[in-house]
């Protein structure tokens, strides 16, 4: 049918491409020609003009045509779903199925896709009912693209039980659970999956170990992240951007910042979200002038900043006390590249200030934030500030601001108790614990882990599950003991911290890094390796301490990550230099 039609045509639209002037003529010569009725040539022409961009257009054409078949409705949602158009790719399908059309698996899988993109649970459940009916729900690539959609919907349940009823899973339908739970925050199953597959003698590629790698940055898995890299080598897969990216952030949040250096300067291309990444390592590690540094370099030899560049400059700059480059640098963000301030932005200008006692000006600086209404982070960083100065007065103010916006957020009624604490005001301490009761609220629980031999350990305040528990307590108390003769005193403050009554028996001695860095020591007696720990909270001033004491006593590195930076503990220091 296509030979019978006139080459000229065929030659105008190849010519055209997807350029939407050019095929405006071309569709004027079809009409002439009478060729609009042949669907071969309507679909080139419909995916040309949906890869244009002009939606509108081509939805005119396509309901236009009297006889759509599936091959051209597949081909148009495809398209859109390339192109993240995804809500005009369940436009079409919907069209498809109203006109009686059958799908085919590649539509189904691409129209699923889109689903997935936007999180559309609804919509997904009830084309995953139609790909029964049609016959294509054991499609591996269908099946992929389930599992893709209830993953990303954080049904995991449902994606779980797509992937295991799967006769044949493809390397997407793995790649897609291991993702799956990554992004949904539980690292420890991509992990254990991702050893299933490796018994199984399934193949990996790029996608896999970039996901693994992301996992492993969740729950500080170094080891299993290095044996990663040396997959990576053994294998001889080129360090692009994805991958190096991956690695420069698995080894930032392990503490490890030489080996996030090298992996970024052995990379041959990097593009903003690689530097991105290494400013931030440098920033959440405390070397905000190597951070600043880096990003003056970055607007010489890299592309553009974004605005995560500038969240990282200024989190680099609240942490290292660098006031003075963090007003130049949103200065920079706002007048050079036309950024406006973003939550995370002001949240990072307000914890400067507020760090380095400019506490009166952080509180100015979110007044002058109006008509922008400040969100909770905001005042929580100004409120962190007043605890850490001792500044009743304004903490008062602002904690009040902070009840309006979170009432229900237990955090913060803590935070408050502990400005009233410093200030020795415990009538007021009282009265906020008490209010806390009659809301039903409880402190967020802090908990620690660590690795030992590719093995991850929790450990909570006080806690006794582990099997060796009684090793590990004994073992603190001897560690104790011992740095207490070594001038160690416990900082008496942290004691008025904890709100509730049965947790002041474990206050300050039993905290879970504590705990955490015993087992480490008991369990690598002799050894010199570093010992890593992860946080899930702001580490306490009398764990700072003790950690000093600790690595100046045992001549071991002790690296600390908590929910806003690392520390590293060495020969009785801290490389945070105890501002933090």
């Amino acid at each position: 049918m296509e030979a019978k039609l006139p080459s000229r045509i065929y030659e105008a639209l190849e010519r055209a491409g997807p350029r939407i002037r050019q095929l405006n003529q071309v569709h004027a010569q079809l009409l002439v020609s009478g060729s609009n009725l042949k669907l071969s040539i309507l679909t080139k022409f419909l995916i040309f003009a949906c890869n244009a961009g002009s939606i509108g257009y081509t939805r005119r054409i396509l309901y236009s045509i009297t006889n759509p078949d599936s091959y051209l409705f597949s081909s148009l949602i495809k398209s859109c779903s390339k192109q993240h158009l995804s809500l005009d790719a369940l436009l079409f399908y919907r069209h498809m199925i109203t006109s009686l059309v059958p799908p085919s698996n590649y539509a189904f899988t691409a129209v699923l896709k889109s689903c997935a993109e936007l999180s559309n649970s609804k919509t997904g459940r009830i084309i995953h009912g139609q790909t029964v009916i049609c016959g294509y729900c054991f499609d591996r690539y269908v099946q992929a693209a389930l599992i893709s959609l209830y993953s990303k919907c954080r049904d995991l349940h449902i994606a779980r039980k797509v992937f295991d009823e799967m006769p044949e899973r493809t390397i997407v339908a793995w790649n897609s659970m291991i993702s799956g739970y990554e992004q949904n925050g539980l690292a420890n199953e991509a992990i254990e999956l991702f050893y299933h597959m490796r018994e199984l003698g399934v193949e990996f590629d790029t996608a896999t170990l970039v996901a693994v790698l992301s996992a492993c940055s969740q729950i500080g898995a170094v080891e299993l992240g290095i044996s990663v890299h040396e997959l990576i080598n053994e294998r001889g897969l080129k360090l692009n951007v994805v991958i190096g990216t991956a690695l420069i952030n698995m080894y930032a949040v392990s503490g490890n910042l030489a080996k996030s250096k090298e992996v970024f300067d052995e990379m041959k291309e990097r593009n903003v979200v690689t530097w991105t990444a290494m400013i931030s390592c440098y920033a959440r590690n405390g070397y905000g002038r190597e951070a600043v540094d880096l990003f003056n370099l970055m607007r010489i030899e890299g592309p553009p900043p974004n605005r995560i560049t500038f969240v990282a400059v200024l989190s680099a700059c609240a942490h290292a006390g660098l006031v003075q480059q963090g007003r130049q640098a949103l200065t920079i963000m706002t007048r050079d590249y036309g950024f406006a301030p973003e939550t995370e932005h002001h949240v990072s200008m307000v914890d400067m200030l507020g760090r380095a006692g400019y506490v009166n000006e952080g509180f100015q600086y979110i007044k002058d934030m109006y008509p922008i209404e400040p969100s909770a982070a905001v005042w929580t960083a100004l409120l962190g500030a007043c605890k850490m100065h001792k500044n009743l007065d304004i903490g008062i103010q602002v904690a009040d601001h902070l009840m309006d916006v979170e009432p229900e957020n237990p955090g913060h009624y803590v935070l408050l108790s502990n400005v009233f604490a410093l200030a020795g005001q415990m009538d007021k301490v009282e009265k906020v614990r008490n209010k806390m009761i009659r809301k039903g609220l409880k402190k967020q629980v802090g908990y620690s882990t660590i690795e030992v031999d590719g093995k991850m350990y929790l450990f909570s305040m006080g806690d006794k599950s582990h099997s060796e528990t009684g090793l590990i307590y004994g073992f603190l108390d001897e560690l104790m003991t011992k740095i207490g003769g070594c001038g160690y005193v416990a900082v008496p403050e942290t004691v008025m911290h904890e709100l509730e009554e049965e947790e002041r028996e474990y206050a300050v001695r039993y905290h879970s890094e504590k705990l955490a860095v015993a087992y480490g020591m008991l369990k690598t007696v002799g050894g010199t390796g570093v010992i890593r720990i992860v946080k899930n909270l702001r580490m306490c001033e009398d764990c700072h301490l003790a950690m000093k004491f600790i690595s100046g006593f045992s001549q071991r590195e002790i690296v600390v990550r908590d929910k806003f930076r690392f520390h590293h503990f060495k020969s009785g220091s801290c490389s945070c230099g105890d501002y933090w």
